[in-house]
């Protein structure tokens, strides 16, 4: 088990551009967060991102805030990206499991186009929604990576 939280949760209504942070989100069972451009039935409803993986970027001498690498919750855990893919992750009254670790970057990303390097591909995770309900910004996020019982 690790334990985190979140530090931003992030929504576009649209793809392909940075998202806006928001204080709080409804998350729907098998869609992902309502409102967001990347919600729907398949296996990336949400992606995740850690500030330490935003913060490698910003260390190379980018100004970079939540949700310009297009993630929908960025949160304070090191790195979540060696997670295994089955991993579920409880956030509130929430359930969502690991379904993908990475993706295929595509060049028309605003990040992408804007400096030309992303960390997104490489430590970005994606989720499928078990159960749904409230998130907020602040709110507990625990990684098991054994089997749930009693959720």
């Amino acid at each position: 088990m690790i334990e985190s939280y979140i530090v931003s949760i992030n929504i576009s209504k649209r793809k392909g551009v940075v998202k806006e942070p928001v204080q709080k989100a409804e998350i729907k069972e098998n869609w992902g967060i309502i409102g967001d451009a990347h919600a729907g039935n398949w296996h990336r409803q949400i992606s995740m991102l850690s500030e330490e993986s935003i913060d490698k970027m910003r260390n190379l001498g980018y100004e970079l805030k939540y949700g310009d690498f297009a993630e929908n919750i960025t949160v304070k855990n090191g790195d979540i990206y060696k997670l295994p893919v089955g991993t579920k992750v409880k956030i509130g009254e929430t359930l969502l499991e690991i379904t993908q670790i990475g993706k295929k970057c595509h060049t028309s990303c605003a990040i992408s186009q804007t400096i030309g390097k992303c960390v997104m591909p490489i430590e970005g995770i994606f989720l499928k929604v078990l159960k749904g309900g409230e998130i907020k910004v602040g709110d507990s996020v625990i990684f098991y990576t054994h089997e749930l019982t009693n959720i």
